[in-house]
């Protein structure tokens, strides 16, 4: 699968400017504490699909032994540079097979780009063929059909001044527009990102994002479906509370049951 939108190939160089590492702190500490709380085995290695430019990687990694998978090159650049001692692999999240077991797997919002239910359940399947059993998938999505939300939003960063050349600066506005009725599992995504180059000329570009919109009860029944005993919690970030889904692979399986998982 190719990886169209502007933000994952020619602007995934800016990523550390728009999104920056320090800003995941309290978001990985969740992760961390969910994980440890909900698997039934030691936690000592972790694999993140969709892993991007590897924020959450970075703070992660002092926890557990991460191997971070992610479909666009520019972003594995970019998380290369940012976590040499992570594993990194190329891969679709929705088909990608390592051939090995994990303590734990953790999505974040990258699952929000699976848009059908098929590819939703194909990435959950994923997440289950990977766990060691007593593991746990953790998830958490930007937004749930409850949850939803139209929304604005803003950041950006300043480059740290490197040798005589301009430092570079990048500035975006996001804005999160709603499903175009009540039946759709769509949204829109738009972003306006600001450039500034070592020139200090500044460009515009725009970005346009559409992501996928499950019920609860859906994300529940698939992680069930792929042979996790699912859980549903939430967590606090800016005022808001958001969906997590939790996923634990059993200790014994049923015979004939979820064989893909015995990968």
């Amino acid at each position: 699968m190719a990886t169209p939108l502007k933000l994952y190939r020619e602007l995934a160089d800016w990523w550390p400017l728009i999104s920056a590492p320090e800003d995941y702190a309290d978001e990985a500490r969740d992760a961390v504490r969910f994980i440890r709380g909900a698997s039934k085995i030691p936690v000592r290695t972790l694999l993140e699909l969709g892993s991007g430019g590897g924020n959450n990687a970075s703070h992660l990694k002092r926890s557990f032994q991460l191997t971070l998978v992610d479909l666009s090159p520019g972003m594995l650049r970019v998380s290369r540079a940012l976590n040499p001692e992570c594993e990194h692999v190329a891969g679709d999240m929705r088909t990608v097979r390592l051939g090995r077991l994990f303590d734990a797997v953790f999505l974040h919002d990258a699952i929000m780009y699976m848009r059908t239910e098929a590819d939703l359940r194909a990435a959950l399947e994923t997440a289950s063929a990977h766990l060691r059993p007593g593991g746990v998938a953790y998830l958490t999505p930007d937004h749930t059909t409850e949850s939803f939300r139209p929304s604005t939003g803003h950041g950006g960063h300043d480059e740290r001044r490197k040798g005589g050349r301009r430092p570079r600066a990048a500035r975006y506005l996001e804005w999160t527009l709603p499903p175009s009725g009540r039946a759709s599992r769509e949204y829109a995504v738009h972003y306006a990102f600001l450039l500034k180059d070592g020139h200090g000329s500044v460009h515009l570009v725009h970005d346009a994002h559409r992501e996928g919109l499950f019920p609860r009860p859906t994300w529940l029944r698939l992680l069930r479906e792929v042979g996790l005993v699912p859980r549903r919690a939430t967590r606090l970030e800016g005022g808001r509370k958001y969906d997590v889904f939790l996923g634990l692979k059993p200790l014994t399986s049923s015979p004939g049951r979820n064989r893909s998982a015995r990968g």
